[in-house]
């Protein structure tokens, strides 16, 4: 490597697969480049839906080993970014007590009823900021609380906590996923003691917070012989939410711009200096989450690509850009669901419920793949735009181009289609932006230099971006979205 540059290696975890990164960073230089990827395969045990960590912790190791392989042995620095809300216990002795539960898994059907009914949603959301989502940790612990082995645990890990607890033997709670669990005050960036003590959910099990950049100690010495790499290997607490890591890498130049986090999930939103935890914010089902330097992300969780993904996992994995090509030849806005609609949030027949959707709403049913396709592109683009605009709206915010990150950078249809429907400029950026975002938290940490807006020209300068610019008016979506509303 040239001088100044350093290797990092960046654990991502999605809820499909897994991979681990290693960027070499410089004053004026970011590369990136895949060391290993593993699958993520959920298990359907008998008690449930559970993630299977072992695997994905072996995962993780086969990374750090291919990593290390790519850099001469030598990482100035790990750390690990995933999904949000789950959570693993241990025990008084630091022993896993079962697999995590799935956040796609039934337990918490009807809890967050039972927790308004002492905690109101209207308060709660006033105290925390945080969306009403089924899974959201406060209602996995509370269905949690009363199994027999919650009464043994000591310690409860998010599930990027969890492994970096596994290669350091370190434990602690990383701010910007601690901020998803609905127990943290987003004004202070604390623990939200009055909403766990009405709930009798005890903070002292989570262990002590962290912010992003600050150490998370060191690759054990098991971990190294079993990886090969050379140590010390620092791990850096990152912004271990993957939404987190993903926005720190949106490569924006100004401060008038949304989001959208594109992959399993859409997150489109705005980056905030502070929380907007009005009713009417509550109402349109916005989230504070916590984000770099003291930022909020204000955001809306839409189903995202999952619905394709299941759609094509359904159809046998026929050739996607094929099916993109064809899609794109469907009439736009033939149909349209509503791709927030938490019908469509369990895996399975996902073909079937668009198309009972559509025919529920009187609309043309979707037969073909290509027809099924692009009802889907239509409807996450007209959610895009639903959240875009109320985000916009409901915090005085303007917005004069919407940066569009992650896998769905690789659709350009769905780009274009985002771009047509909010009426205004969208550029793609990175497909792998948590990882970029966790590489760079890291490169700071080390010493590169600079505040997020440094690090965002840094990323405007190295990497590929592409425009998409809106072509026509806006008002076949607004029809569109009047339409669905109406229903």
């Amino acid at each position: 490597m040239s001088a100044g540059v350093k290797a990092y290696a960046a654990v991502d975890l999605g809820a499909s697969s897994g991979r681990v990164m290693v960027g070499r960073v410089g004053p004026d230089s970011v590369e990136l480049t895949e060391a290993h990827r593993f699958p993520n395969r959920p298990l359907r045990l008998p008690e449930g839906l559970r993630w299977d960590i072992l695997a994905l912790y072996g995962g993780v190791l086969d990374g750090l080993r291919a990593a290390g392989a790519r850099s001469g042995g030598r990482l100035a620095s790990a750390g690990i970014d995933g999904w949000a809300v789950d959570y693993g216990l241990l025990d008084g002795e630091g022993a896993l007590l079962g697999n995590p539960v799935h956040y796609r898994d039934a337990r918490t059907e009807g809890v967050a009823e039972k927790v308004w009914a002492t905690v109101p949603a209207a308060e709660l959301y006033a105290a925390t900021g945080i969306q009403y989502a089924p899974f959201n940790t406060l209602y996995q612990l509370t269905a949690d609380r009363s199994t027999a082995r919650f009464a043994l645990a000591a310690r409860v890990l998010l599930v990027p906590d969890l492994l970096t607890y596994w290669l350091t033997g370190e434990q602690g709670t990383e701010l910007t996923n601690a901020s998803t669990t609905q127990l943290v005050d987003p004004r202070t960036r604390t623990w939200a003691h009055g909403v766990a003590g009405r709930l009798g959910i005890d903070l002292a099990l989570f262990a002590p917070l962290r912010q992003p950049g600050d150490p998370a100690g060191a690759l054990r010495p098991e971990v190294l012989a079993e990886t090969g790499l050379r140590g010390p290997v620092p791990v850096t607490a990152v912004g271990s939410h993957d939404t987190a890591s993903a926005v720190v890498a949106v490569p924006a130049t100004g401060e008038r711009f949304a989001y959208i986090c594109t992959g399993t999930w859409s997150l489109a939103g705005l980056e905030l200096s502070a929380p907007v935890l009005t009713e009417e914010s509550r109402a349109a089902n916005f989230t504070n989450e916590l984000g770099l330097d003291g930022t909020v992300r204000y955001l809306r969780n839409i189903m995202g690509l999952w619905l394709l993904q299941e759609c094509v996992r359904a159809w046998g994995e026929p050739d996607l850009g094929l099916l993109l090509r064809q899609a794109a030849a469907v009439p736009t806005l033939r149909s349209v669901v509503d791709a927030g609609d938490a019908a469509f949030l369990a895996p399975g027949r996902m073909p079937e419920r668009i198309a009972e959707a559509c025919r529920a709403s009187g609309q043309p049913v979707p037969v073909t793949p290509a027809e099924v396709t692009r009802c889907i592109l239509d409807s996450l683009a007209l959610a895009h735009r639903r959240a875009v605009l109320d985000a916009a709206r409901l915090a005085d915010h303007p917005v004069d181009v919407v940066y569009l990150v992650g896998g769905g950078t690789r659709n350009a249809l769905l780009c274009q289609l985002t771009a047509d429907a909010c009426g205004l400029p969208v550029v793609a950026g990175a497909t792998e932006a948590a990882a970029l975002g966790n590489v760079l938290v890291q490169a700071r940490a080390q010493g590169l230099a600079g505040d997020l807006p440094a690090l965002r020209r840094l990323l405007s300068r190295t990497q590929p971006l592409t425009r998409y610019s809106p072509r026509g008016d806006t008002g076949r979506w607004r029809a569109a979205e009047a339409r669905l509303a109406a229903r």
